[in-house]
């Protein structure tokens, strides 16, 4: 039996994940700040939700201690973690960082992925597969203005896959993927940023009223092929567009 986690399943691309895991017939335990209502309506059997906030430290002892998690895991054959949640703030140059919002994206951005994909690892026993996928991005290749801790922490992300790849554990695998320009709230507080904060402002603007984002759906469905594909982990670094 295949069985899914997924940070911030409640919109977004993380939404589209959710809809493309449960069509398939994955129960999905979706962990986020806020719960769906109407897919929980549609895959009432299939999906469980645990509203947390993640960018707050104490959620990781909450997770580990609970027992809807582990229970969840238990019946499991092969265990799905999708590391989607993430922050593109602060957006700014350095001296217009705030302390509280660089913590806030380091938190959600790396230390809940790392975290999470140990927890699981520890948690797997006998034949029990795991796939581990964290939502990546192009700003982990390249520096943008104005996005120092989202390139940092997407880097980040990309390195784990790498490092975690060189352990060779025998019932885990693992890629940190860049899944492309999806139309979600995250292009939206970008396109309405401060151009003095981010100078790359209109290039995001220009794909917007150009049709280049990808839906949140078409998206969350390829990137589902890509983590049930025979070949997942055999790259730990990859990018959707690729494909």
């Amino acid at each position: 039996m295949i069985k899914a986690i997924l940070t911030g399943h409640s919109k977004g691309l993380g939404l589209g994940i959710a809809r493309a895991l449960l069509k398939r017939g994955h129960a999905v335990l979706g962990i986020s700040r806020s719960q769906n209502t109407e897919l929980q309506q549609q895959y009432n059997e299939d999906l469980q939700q645990i509203s947390l906030d993640l960018t707050q430290p104490s959620a990781l002892e909450q997770l580990e201690s609970s027992t809807q998690l582990r229970k969840f895991i238990a019946s499991a054959t092969q265990l799905l973690l999708i590391n989607n949640a993430g922050l593109v703030s602060p957006i700014g140059p350095l001296n217009a960082q705030a302390n509280g919002d660089i913590s806030r994206s380091v938190q959600l951005n790396i230390t809940v992925p790392l975290a999470l994909s140990a927890l699981l690892a520890r948690e797997v026993q006998g034949n029990q597969q795991l796939r581990i996928l964290h939502v990546s991005s192009g700003a982990a290749q390249s520096a943008y203005p104005g996005w120092s801790v989202y390139c940092a922490t997407k880097a980040a992300l990309d390195m784990h896959a790498r490092a975690v790849q060189e352990d060779q554990l025998p019932n885990v695998a693992i890629c940190s993927l860049a899944p492309g320009v999806i139309d979600t709230a995250m292009q939206t507080q970008i396109r309405e940023t401060d151009e003095s904060l981010f100078p790359n402002k209109q290039r995001f603007i220009q794909l917007k009223n150009s049709n280049s984002l990808s839906s949140p759906e078409s998206s969350g469905e390829r990137l589902v092929q890509y983590l049930l594909s025979p070949n997942f982990g055999r790259l730990a670094v990859d990018d959707l567009r690729a494909y």
